[in-house]
C-alpha cells in the first residue's frame, strides 16, 4: 500500500469512526459487554432464583426471559460502546444471539463457556464492518443490516465453537488448578481478578468469558471485595461516607487516577487480596456457583454476594457442569461469606494503609476522589 492509499484508508476509518485501539476494544467494548451481561443474565439469574425460592412463578419466568437475551444485550452494548449507527446497532441483536448460542458449545458438540468471549470478538468485527458500509449506498436500510448480520452470523458459525472450546479449556484449567493448589491459585486468582476490577477493564466479563465458578469463583469474589471494600475503608479519612459508598458498593475504579499518580496506594488492596484469596479457598472453602459474571463483581450492588447465595440454592448451568450441587447454607458458609466479603478486607486494608502512611508511601490527599 502506497502513501496515498494509506492516507486514504486512514481518512476513511476516521470518517467512519472506526478506531482500532486497545482502549476502544479492550476497555470500552469489554466494559460495555459486562453491563449487557449484568442487565440480562445476571438480573435474570437473580429473579429466577428469587422466584423459585419464594414460589413466585412470574418472577422465575421473567428471569428466564432476561437470561435468554444475554447474547443480544451484550452485542448491543458493545455496538453502543463502539458508537455504531442505529441500523448496525439493532442488527447486532441477531449477531449476539448467534455468537452466544454457538459459543456456548464446543467443537465436539458439548456445552461450553465461551458465549460471552465469542460475542466480544464477533460483535466487534461485525459492528466495525457494519459501520464501514453504513450510508455508503442508496439502499442503506437493506445493505447495512445484511452486511452486519451476514458477517456476524457467518463468523459465529465459523469461529464461535472454537472460541467456546478454548474458553472452556482455559476456565477448566483455572478451576482445576484452584482445586489442586487452592493456596497458590487462591492468591493468583484473587490478586489478578482484583487488579482487573480496579483497572479500566471488566473483571466481570473476564470471569463470564471463562466461566469461573466454584473455588476459583470464590477466590475471584475475594479479590474484588479486597479492592472495593479495601479502597473504601482505606480512603475514608479523605472521602468520608460518600467515598465509602461509591467505592464499596460502586467500584474501586474511581481510584485509577490516584493510582496513576502514586501506584503505592494500590499495595494495601493487593496485599489484602493475596491474603483473603487463599483464606477463601483453603479455610472457608468459599464457592461462587451462581452466574460466572458474579465472580467478577465483588460488592458492586452486592452482586458477588448474591451470586454466592444463588449458587448455594440454585447453581448455575456452568457450575452444575463442574459438579456443583444445591446446598442449605449453614453458619460456616455465612460466616465465610461475610468475613471474606466485608470484615477482612476492611480490617486488613486499613491496617496495611496505616503502615504505608507511617513510612510515607501514602500521603494525605493521595486517595482523595475528584
Amino acid at each position: 500500500m502506497d502513501a496515498a492509499q494509506s492516507k486514504g484508508l486512514r481518512a476513511f476509518l476516521a470518517r467512519k469512526n472506526i478506531v482500532i485501539s486497545a482502549r476502544r476494544y479492550g476497555i470500552d467494548a469489554l466494559g460495555a459487554m459486562a453491563q449487557g451481561l449484568f442487565c440480562s443474565l445476571l438480573i435474570g439469574t437473580i429473579l429466577d432464583t428469587l422466584g423459585t425460592q419464594l414460589g413466585i412463578e412470574a418472577l422465575a419466568t421473567i428471569g428466564g426471559y432476561a437470561s435468554a437475551m444475554s447474547g443480544c444485550a451484550m452485542a448491543i452494548a458493545i455496538g453502543y460502546a463502539l458508537q455504531a449507527p442505529p441500523l448496525v446497532l439493532f442488527s447486532l441483536a441477531t449477531v449476539g444471539y448467534a455468537a452466544n448460542a454457538l459459543g456456548s458449545t464446543t467443537l465436539d458438540g458439548g456445552n461450553g463457556a465461551g458465549g460471552p468471549l465469542a460475542v466480544l470478538f464477533i460483535a466487534i468485527i461485525a459492528a466495525e464492518c457494519g459501520k464501514a458500509i453504513s450510508k455508503e449506498t442508496k439502499i442503506d436500510i437493506l445493505v447495512t443490516p445484511l452486511v452486519t448480520i451476514l458477517i456476524g452470523v457467518g463468523l459465529s458459525a465459523w469461529w464461535a465453537p472454537a472460541i467456546g472450546t478454548a474458553a472452556t479449556s482455559v476456565g477448566n484449567i483455572i478451576m482445576w488448578a484452584t482445586d489442586l493448589q487452592p493456596f497458590l491459585m487462591g492468591i493468583v486468582v484473587s490478586v489478578v481478578i482484583g487488579i482487573a476490577l480496579t483497572l479500566p477493564i471488566s473483571s466481570a466479563a473476564i470471569c463470564a468469558a471463562f466461566g469461573l465458578t466454584g473455588l476459583a469463583g470464590g477466590a475471584a469474589v475475594a479479590g474484588c471485595c479486597a479492592n472495593m471494600v479495601g479502597f473504601a475503608v482505606l480512603s475514608f479519612r479523605e472521602n468520608r461516607w460518600g467515598g465509602l459508598l461509591s467505592q464499596g458498593l460502586g467500584t474501586s475504579m474511581l481510584q485509577m487516577g490516584n493510582i496513576v499518580k502514586n501506584p503505592r496506594i494500590w499495595l494495601p488492596a493487593i496485599l489484602t487480596s493475596a491474603i483473603t484469596g487463599p483464606l477463601a479457598t483453603c479455610v472457608f472453602h468459599l464457592e461462587m456457583n451462581g452466574a460466572p459474571v458474579s465472580s467478577g463483581m465483588g460488592t458492586c450492588g452486592l452482586v458477588g454476594q448474591i451470586g454466592v447465595w444463588t449458587g448455594w440454592l440454585s447453581p448455575s448451568e456452568e457450575a452444575i457442569r463442574n459438579g456443583a450441587v444445591a446446598i442449605v447454607p449453614g453458619f460456616g458458609e455465612w460466616a465465610g461469606l461475610i468475613l471474606i466479603s466485608f470484615l477482612l478486607p476492611a480490617v486488613l486494608c486499613w491496617g496495611f494503609g496505616l503502615f504505608f502512611r507511617k513510612i510515607g508511601w501514602i500521603k494525605e490527599g493521595d486517595l482523595t476522589l475528584q
